[in-house]
C-alpha cells in the first residue's frame, strides 16, 4: 500500500549535492577566468562576482519555489510559454555576440529567453500532458496545440543560432510525451521530418555545416578536429590523473576558447585532473539518480512528469556538454550546468533543482 510521506521533509542530499557543485563552479569560474577578466575588463574578479551576484540570486529562486503549489501555479504555464515566445523575438532587436542574437540585454544584465523557454516548457508539458481528458493516442491531439507553440519556440532559437539549446529541448519534449505514454511510431513520424530538415539545412544550406565537418575529422583523431577540439583534447590530456594544480593551469591562457563558459569541463580537468572530474560527474550522477527517484516516487502523473522532465532536461544537457568536450559530439555552445560561467544557464538549472526539492515533499512511501 502507497501512503504520502508525512513529514513533508524536502530531500535535502539534493540541496548539499548542488551547494557542492555551486561551489565548486565559483572556484573554477574565478580560477579559469581570473586572467582573462584582468586583460579585458580591468579586474581579475569581473566574471566571479557577476556568477556570484547569479549564484545568490538562484539560491533565493530556489528558496521561492520550494514554498509554491506547482501544481496551482503550472496554470499560468500556457501564457507564460506565450510571453516568452515574444522575449525570444526581441533578442533579434539586440546586438549580436559572437555573430548570434541570443541574449536580451538590460543595462549591465544579459539574460537567455531560450533558457526560460526551456524551463516553461517542462511546466506546460507536465500540465498538460497531466490532463485525462487528453488522448496522446490520438494524432491530432499530440500534434495541437503542441506542435505550434513548441515548433515556433525551436524555429526561433534555431534561427538564434543556438542549436545546442534547440536539441535539448527538442529531446527534452520528445522524453516527456514517450513518458506520457504517446505511441512510438507517432513520435517517429515527428521526428524524422525534423531530422531531414536538420540535414538539408547542413548539407545544402550550410548551417552549421563547417562544424559538423570538423566533428567527423574529430572521430578518427580529435588532434584533426576544429581548433576548439584541439585545446579541449590537449587541455584535457595535460592534466592527467592529479591535474597540474588549481589555478596552475596554461590552455585558459588564451588557447582554450571560452575556458569558463562552454568549455570548462576540459579547463576544470587541466586543473584537479581525472580524479576531479570523477568527483563531479559523481554529483552530477547522484543529483540525476535522485531526481528520478522523485519522479518515480509522484503521488500523481503532474509531479512525475514535472521531475522526470526537469531531469530529463539536466541530463541532455550535461551529457552534450561532456560529449562536445570529449570529442564525442559536434560543437554546439552549450553550457555545463551549475559550473559554466552564466547567469541564465546557472538560474534555470538552480530553478530546476528547486523543483525537485519541492516534489520531493510529495513523494509516497509503500
Amino acid at each position: 500500500m502507497r501512503r504520502l510521506r508525512k513529514d513533508k521533509k524536502m530531500d535535502e542530499s539534493i540541496l548539499l549535492a548542488y551547494l557542492v557543485m555551486l561551489a565548486i563552479g565559483l572556484v573554477m569560474v574565478y580560477s579559469i577566468s581570473s586572467i582573462m577578466a584582468e586583460s579585458r575588463f580591468g579586474s581579475h574578479m569581473h566574471f566571479f562576482k557577476s556568477q556570484l551576484i547569479w549564484a545568490l540570486i538562484s539560491i533565493m529562486a530556489i528558496f521561492i519555489i520550494t514554498r509554491l503549489d506547482l501544481q496551482k501555479i503550472s496554470v499560468y504555464s500556457a501564457p507564460a510559454l506565450l510571453a516568452i515566445l515574444l522575449l525570444l523575438s526581441l533578442v533579434f532587436l539586440m546586438p549580436a555576440r559572437n555573430g548570434a542574437h541570443r541574449w536580451l540585454m538590460v543595462g549591465p544584465f544579459t539574460a537567455q529567453p531560450s533558457e526560460l523557454f526551456k524551463f516553461m516548457m517542462i511546466f506546460y508539458l507536465a500540465f498538460s500532458l497531466s490532463n485525462q481528458k487528453r488522448n496522446l493516442g490520438d494524432l491530432k491531439q499530440l500534434l495541437f496545440p503542441y506542435v505550434p507553440i513548441i515548433g515556433l519556440g525551436l524555429l526561433l532559437i534555431v534561427l538564434e543560432p543556438d542549436l545546442g539549446t534547440t536539441i535539448v529541448i527538442f529531446l527534452t519534449a520528445l522524453g516527456m510525451f514517450f513518458l506520457a505514454g504517446a505511441r512510438m511510431k507517432h513520435l517517429l513520424a515527428g521526428f524524422v521530418p525534423l531530422a531531414g530538415l536538420a540535414s538539408f539545412m547542413v548539407l545544402v544550406m550550410g548551417y552549421k555545416k563547417d562544424r559538423i565537418i570538423d566533428y567527423l575529422n574529430s572521430v578518427v583523431d580529435p588532434l584533426q578536429g576544429s581548433y576548439q577540439v584541439k585545446q579541449a583534447a590537449l587541455t584535457l590530456g595535460s592534466g592527467g590523473i592529479f591535474g597540474v594544480g588549481l589555478g596552475e593551469g596554461r590552455q585558459k591562457l588564451f588557447f582554450l576558447p571560452y575556458p569558463h563558459t562552454d568549455f570548462i569541463f576540459a579547463a576544470i580537468g587541466e586543473e584537479v585532473g581525472m580524479l576531479g572530474l570523477l568527483i563531479i560527474l559523481s554529483l552530477f550522477f547522484y543529483l540525476l539518480w535522485r531526481g528520478l527517484k522523485i519522479a518515480s516516487g509522484q503521488p500523481d502523473r503532474f509531479g512525475y512528469l514535472l521531475a522526470a522532465g526537469m531531469t530529463l532536461s539536466l541530463f541532455i544537457n550535461i551529457a552534450i556538454n561532456i560529449g562536445v568536450v570529449t570529442a564525442l559530439l559536434p560543437v554546439t555552445g552549450l553550457p555545463l550546468p551549475f559550473l559554466s560561467y552564466g547567469g541564465s544557464s546557472l538560474l534555470v538549472s538552480s530553478a530546476a533543482v528547486g523543483v525537485l526539492l519541492n516534489l520531493s515533499r510529495r513523494v509516497v512511501t509503500r
